[in-house]
């Protein structure tokens, strides 16, 4: 029989504030334990939450970027459950009314777009995290966490293959980072992701039974717990079983997911509004006062650049991942007027030397300037692409300009005929048996004497002009 997958994901985003959503503590990640506690995210008797604003404006930035409509009125709720990381004894979230409902985003894959629905978005605080003792019978915990702000992002169950859901991922990191207001790291847990998965016989309408897959921390292991359980799910009712509605952990290193717990062992929250916070109300100027003040977001960037810079959706793509990585792009292109030469340096060589470091753009010893003008000598006959190459490596190591590194290293491209026919007359000089072969039909062995007469120039040989005269000389013309 053949099946159709339902994906829905639950994201949870970790808020770029500098304080946390109740209190005055800082957010800053990697503090020592419990440094970053008070009284208000301790939950100690007596004390009152206060909102911080912030928060809720970083929400309203990501309801209109993803088509929300904004509720004018909410409220925050006590979601109730007992944990040894959750010091109040509840998490307060947004419940019966979040802030903003039924928007939406686009993806693109393989060319097609599809439109993924968001059922809703609402603020809540995260919880401390439990330390586990490796070698003695208890854990530690640490409420640093405790009281950072996080949306929480839900969409409707559109998305129909782990490559859709891996895409869906993306481009919601995306816009959070381009919105400022999230820096989308999986690894440290500021973007966590819980999928909710079924499959159904396809032609059906109603629902199967879903599983949930929790403890996902990167994009490659969402598609991959996606594509196990697909094939679990699968299995079983090919099998005459029948799925159960549970919880179920991904386990990275067997590449399998186990089960967590079943739907009879789920908690009841029992959520009621929260008596010590007032409701919210959102005016129509606070609104707009932040729709005028969006960026444009990644999509868009993204077609303007394939429109404006003729470059292909490939490259638009990896350009506009970031809104830094973008602007640094539209600088070089500005300052050397070459969209397609640019794509190709920073999405080569750049962002090469970048990753294997682990930086991002912003750290980047290379500027925009640097990079135009290294492309401007390429253009101008002063240096060949080969020796570009060199200079971009030492660009990157020493961020000196790439004319002053020509300067200093003698790398002047040579287009001096007579210098060029010397060099090729002892390349043919030192390789005669190969000169005899390409005389005698071996034409390959053009290719040789390129790189010998290269080799001789120490690569500054304009290749155009060695291209030209090689083929004369070779043929004894």
């Amino acid at each position: 029989m053949a099946y159709e997958t339902v994906i829905g994901l639950e994201v949870h985003a970790q808020l770029l504030t500098d304080s946390k959503i109740f209190c005055g503590c800082s957010t800053k990640f990697g503090a020592g334990p419990n440094e970053h506690t008070c009284q208000i995210c301790l939950g100690m008797p007596g004390v009152l939450p206060v909102l911080n604003k912030k928060v809720v404006e970083f929400t309203i930035r990501m309801a209109l970027a993803t088509g929300c409509s904004i509720n004018a009125y909410e409220n925050f709720a006590r979601k109730n459950y007992f944990y040894p990381d959750l010091p109040k004894g509840y998490q307060i979230s947004q419940y019966a009314h979040p802030l903003a409902e039924h928007g939406h985003i686009d993806i693109l894959l393989d060319g097609e777009k599809k439109r993924i629905g968001i059922t809703r978005i609402h603020m809540e605080e995260d919880a401390g995290k439990l330390i586990h003792d490796e070698r003695n019978p208890w854990s530690y915990v640490d409420f640093n966490r405790t009281g950072v702000p996080l949306i929480e992002i839900v969409s409707e169950p559109d998305m129909r293959s782990p490559e859709e859901a891996g895409e869906y991922l993306r481009r919601l990191r995306d816009i959070l980072v381009y919105l400022e207001i999230c820096d989308g790291n999986m690894e440290e847990g500021s973007f966590r992701c819980d999928a909710n998965v079924s499959i159904r016989p396809k032609g059906e309408t109603a629902f199967g039974t879903r599983t949930e897959l929790k403890n996902m921390n990167s994009f490659r292991n969402v598609q991959r717990a996606l594509e196990y359980e697909i094939k679990r799910q699968q299995y079983i009712l090919e099998s005459g079983g029948e799925v159960v509605q549970e919880t179920r952990l991904w386990d990275d290193a067997q590449g399998q997911t186990h089960s967590m717990r079943s739907k009879e062992e789920a908690h009841d929250y029992r959520y009621f509004p929260d008596p010590d916070l007032v409701p919210i109300v959102i005016s129509n100027e606070w609104i707009e006062g932040v729709r005028r003040a969006l960026p444009e977001l990644p999509l868009a960037k993204q077609d303007r650049f394939v429109e404006q810079y003729g470059i292909p959706v490939y490259d638009a793509s990896v350009l506009t991942t970031t809104r830094a990585l973008a602007d640094f792009y539209e600088e070089a292109v500005k300052l050397c007027g070459k969209p397609k030469i640019v794509s190709n340096w920073v999405m080569g060589d750049l962002l090469r030397y970048l990753n294997e470091q682990k930086r991002d753009i912003r750290e980047s010893p290379v500027s925009p300037g640097h990079v135009a003008q290294m492309i401007n000598l390429i253009e101008d006959g002063t240096i060949s692409g080969k020796i570009a190459k060199e200079v971009f490596e030492e660009m990157y190591k020493s961020s000196k300009m790439p004319a002053d590194i020509v300067k200093e290293k003698g790398l002047t491209q040579i287009t001096d005929e007579g210098a060029v026919v010397k060099a090729i007359e002892e390349a043919m000089a030192k390789n005669p048996t190969q000169l005899a072969e390409y005389r005698a039909g071996k034409e390959k062995l053009f290719a040789f004497f390129v790189g010998q007469v290269m080799k001789l120039t120490r690569g500054k040989a304009n290749p155009q002009l060695v291209n030209d005269l090689l083929k004369k000389m070779l043929s004894g013309s």
